[in-house]
């Protein structure tokens, strides 16, 4: 089977304790075949259960984040588009991960490659990224999350400015909104997430997880379960070893080297 021919995939390789999930099927501008989602949602799960792996980074080879979905495939009689629920759900609706997750996109960002990115934690864009979420110019509405995580990241009135019109928007915009947190020069993206993985990576994983956790909470149940889930931090973080370095690499002036418990 031929480059041109050869479906795509989703692979996952390790630096450290980052774990780098990488989609590729760049001949189709990176569109989401059943398998390819499967395989990530795989990637995702694996990097979620394995203790030595604190920080993931999401991005796409080439040149362009992703189309969006191969629809036929996903949506036409002979579709085969189920993923198992026991794992880790890449639009973060389902099982989600704890660990931190930084996406890097570039180029065509459409419909579901901003919902993933949503569903990261932390959005490095190349500065020729292009969104837009497409749903209704199809007949269709968004069905991976846009629905409200643009009303989490930007509010009523931006988040409807959007999703009604399916227009298209660049990556200054993307930044005026929080969907994205920094913009790079085209190609440096996926180097400037791994700057930030491996600072987050320096830090304490189950006070990293702790945080997550807790905001998950807030978004998920409001305030007062947030103020609740005090207790169960104290309970995670303060009894590990993590902590006692913490405090002894600060009483001896010298960087911490956390384990991870």
């Amino acid at each position: 089977m031929s480059p041109e021919t050869a479906p795509g995939e989703v692979t996952l390789r390790t630096e450290g304790h980052i774990a780098v999930i990488t989609v590729a099927n760049e001949a189709k501008k990176n569109s989401y075949s059943p398998d390819m989602m499967r395989q990530l949602a795989g990637h995702l799960t694996t990097f979620d259960e394995d203790n030595d792996l604190w920080v993931a980074v999401f991005n796409s080879a080439g040149d362009h984040t992703t189309a969006g979905l191969d629809m036929p495939k996903f949506f036409g009689p002979d579709a085969d588009a189920d993923i198992d629920p026991a794992l880790v759900d890449p639009f973060a609706m389902g099982r989600r991960t704890t660990k931190p997750v930084v996406a890097a996109v570039q180029g065509i960002t459409f419909t579901i490659g901003i919902e993933m990115m949503l569903a990261a934690d932390i959005v490095v864009a190349a500065d020729s990224a292009v969104f837009q979420q497409l749903e209704v110019a199809r007949g269709i509405a968004p069905l991976g999350g846009a629905h409200f995580r643009y009303l989490t990241r930007t509010g009523w009135g931006n988040a409807m400015y959007h999703l009604m019109r399916a227009d298209r928007f660049d990556a200054k915009r993307a930044l005026e909104l929080g969907f994205v947190q920094e913009v790079v020069p085209h190609g440096q993206q996926l180097d400037r997430a791994l700057e930030l993985a491996n600072e987050i990576a320096a830090n304490a994983p189950l006070g990293v997880r702790a945080t997550k956790e807790a905001a998950l909470r807030y978004i998920e149940h409001g305030e007062q379960a947030a103020v609740a889930a005090i207790d169960d931090v104290r309970a995670s973080v303060f009894d590990s070893e993590d902590f006692k370095e913490g405090i002894q690499s600060f009483i001896e002036r010298r960087p911490a080297n956390f384990q991870g418990y």
